[in-house]
């Protein structure tokens, strides 16, 4: 059975987002169909709308969708008819990596997420009875219905009954990977220091799981004072202006050197900076999403002799169906307080939701796609 839905479809860079009428393919047995509640706009979404990642358009784009389930493939188990839940990226399941919970570096990824169909190339979405592209991050949640699948649909726990979709949406890419990437990828460890570059979604969610995890001091950068001033409230201990000298404040604060550095710009001369900041078994964490012809030069003597790392890191190596209800239970329990980076705009304004993401008038903008009941 097919059903129709309006999307915002991306047609590529220096385009707005046209909205269109499409139809949903027929459930497969591991496919989830969902009333989409609500859907972030994340950084990787304007990035393919600038042609910055291989991904095909026109696309129907959208990764932080959230909402009602309407029907489920005969193969599902994690949800079911009228279960509320949210989405975030697919994976095989079968693979190397899938198969130790680190599903953030499947082997099938690119098919998986970024192809605009299906692993098998079969379109997910059809516009006048063509094939559209679609299936971004399995799911595509810019329209008011999706299909995702079983390995990217995580049910909302029960204790979250009181909390609204259109403000769990964003948990599943930009703040998972922040919060990942602290708690679960270089695991900080209690009393020792962090630096955190951007103070962005991904940066303040690193913010707020180095608060929890006990990191001291939490250092804060960016050239927003604005967003400086949030950081602090969030969890920063101490906080600098890009334009400022870094790294002398940096070593000033921690003399013998940072035990984290997480860089979310992607700059690489910043990321460069930052390695030298790092104390014997430092690490540095990057999640920014560089040009690819950027390279890094790191001291060879530096890196191997301190015992330092460099970790590049997907998704804050999530296994969603574990790592979300999680992150929804430190909101829960107040010690992740996403909700304040939250800007909520009606669908058919996402436009104008994106330009106050660009500006840095919102942090993180939120789609109203849809009445939660």
């Amino acid at each position: 059975m097919t059903e129709m839905a309006k999307a915002a479809i991306c047609t590529g860079e220096g385009s707005a987002f046209e909205f269109a009428d499409v139809t949903l393919d027929a459930l497969r047995s591991d496919e989830v169909r969902v009333r989409i509640v609500a859907c972030g706009i994340c950084h990787t979404d304007l990035a393919v709308r600038d042609r910055q990642l291989p991904v095909p358009l026109p696309i129907v784009l959208g990764h932080e969708g959230a909402g009602i389930v309407e029907a489920v493939g005969e193969g599902v188990t994690v949800a079911k008819p009228g279960d509320r839940v949210v989405m975030s990226f697919h994976s095989c399941g079968e693979c190397p990596s899938c198969a130790v919970e680190a599903p953030t570096y499947c082997y099938d990824f690119f098919p998986h997420n970024w192809s605009g169909a299906r692993a098998d190339g079969s379109p997910t979405l059809f516009r006048d009875g063509k094939p559209l592209h679609g299936n971004f991050f399995g799911q595509s949640s810019f329209a008011t219905h999706a299909i995702a699948h079983e390995r990217n649909v995580v049910k909302v726990p029960e204790t979250m009954d009181e909390v609204p979709l259109d403000v769990l949406a964003p948990i599943g890419c930009g703040l998972m990977t922040g919060a990942g990437a602290v708690l679960r990828s270089i695991q900080v460890r209690k009393g020792l220091p962090i630096a955190i570059w951007g103070a962005g979604t991904v940066g303040m969610a690193a913010i707020m799981a180095a608060k929890i995890a006990g990191a001291d001091p939490i250092i804060a950068i960016d050239i927003h004072d604005s967003r400086l001033e949030i950081a602090r409230e969030l969890g920063a201990t101490h906080t600098i202006n890009g334009r400022e000298d870094v790294a002398a404040q940096i070593r000033e604060l921690c003399p013998q050197g940072l035990g984290y550095a997480f860089d979310t710009t992607g700059v690489n001369t910043l990321i460069e900076g930052a390695f030298h900041l790092l104390a014997p078994m430092g690490i540095l964490g990057l999640v920014g999403a560089s040009d690819p012809a950027d390279t890094l030069t790191l001291n060879e003597a530096e890196l191997m002799g301190g015992g330092r790392r460099v970790m590049g890191i997907l998704g804050g190596d999530s296994d969603i169906a574990t790592f979300l209800p999680e992150l929804m239970e430190h909101y829960r329990a107040g010690r992740f307080p996403f909700d304040r980076l939250i800007g909520h705009f009606a669908f058919a304004d996402i436009n104008a939701a994106i330009a106050a993401s660009e500006s840095g008038e919102v942090i993180k903008p939120v789609l109203r796609i849809s009445e939660e009941s």
